[in-house]
């Protein structure tokens, strides 16, 4: 099963309504997924230079002050946190690869769930209604949002292997559905790319492809149109970046998607019903997107 929804906002005089908007998006997936749920959300962006890392551990007593401190020292460089429930927001003067490394080597037991300078992705165990109050994800304002509502078929039900999955700078990916070839491709990413996983779940090797492909030189569309050829399995994905918003089904498009645009917003969502609250949307223009046909808004 499992829920998407995507929310971009074309008329940046509704970035303040970002999260109030959404929020009843996300809830209109929970019988699509009870077990857990996320957000990705584009705001609040870092100087340059800086990074901006969501960070996760389990114990809600963890030390994050300490962490910041030995960051800070053992960099040489400022940093500052923020505690957002079970999650923090670290941001921090270096550049990505030294803090990604630092952490992994350093601070192994903390997850790394999403890593830029505009994005933040917030994810726990639960219903969708208590995840979204636990982030207060209704007061969230910004260009975009990406949900996911979990129910587990394959593996555990975690807070590391809720959605969105992150693996790159702003790059943020939902899925619904599941990959057949999806650890041989980890394996040949780790050895060929680089990249450094923190769970199981083929929807994190589908980031990490991406990731690669974008490392590569592609656009975000030249990467999603080689996934069809190189991502084995049924699929939706929804896919965020720093400055837009993107969907790819598969050839066969087995999993539901239907999407509306205004002249204000595009959203996509597993099922309608997650759409009929938004404004404008009795006048919208409403599709379900085409098999092996990649979308993209913004400058994605």
């Amino acid at each position: 099963m499992c829920g998407i929804v995507g929310l971009y906002l074309k008329n940046p005089a509704l970035q303040g309504e970002l999260g109030r908007l959404f929020t009843p998006m996300l809830i209109e997936m929970t019988e699509r997924g009870p077990d857990s749920a996320g957000v990705a959300v584009y705001h609040n962006p870092v100087g340059d230079g800086a990074t901006k890392l969501t960070l996760f551990n389990r114990d809600r007593d963890y030390a994050w002050k300490a962490l910041e401190t030995d960051m800070e020292r053992a960099l040489d460089t400022e940093a500052s946190l923020r505690r957002v429930s079970s999650h923090a927001v670290l941001s921090i003067d270096a550049p990505e690869r030294t803090a990604v490394d630092w952490l992994m080597d350093e601070r192994p037991e903390v997850q790394i769930v999403s890593i830029g300078r505009i994005i933040e992705i917030y994810k726990e165990m639960g219903l969708p209604a208590e995840v979204a109050e636990e982030f207060a994800v209704s007061e969230m304002t910004g260009s975009h949002m990406i949900g996911h509502t979990r129910m587990a078929t394959e593996s555990a039900v975690t807070t590391a292997g809720s959605h969105p999955f992150s693996t790159g700078r702003d790059l943020c990916l939902v899925h619904n559905g599941s990959l057949s070839n999806h650890n041989r491709l980890r394996e040949w990413l780790k050895k060929n790319a680089g990249l450094r996983f923190q769970t199981d779940n083929d929807s994190e090797v589908a980031a990490g492809y991406l990731t690669h492909r974008l490392a590569e030189g592609d656009s975000l569309e030249q990467a999603l149109e080689k996934a069809i050829d190189d991502l084995d399995g049924f699929y939706t994905f929804a896919i965020g970046t720093a400055r837009g918003f993107a969907v790819l089904r598969d050839p066969i498009a087995c999993k539901p998607a239907v999407m509306a645009e205004t002249d204000d917003w595009v959203a996509m969502a597993s099922e309608y019903r997650s759409l009929a609250k938004l404004p404008g949307v009795a006048n919208a223009a409403v599709w379900e997107p085409e098999p092996a046909r990649v979308y993209t808004w913004g400058s994605a």
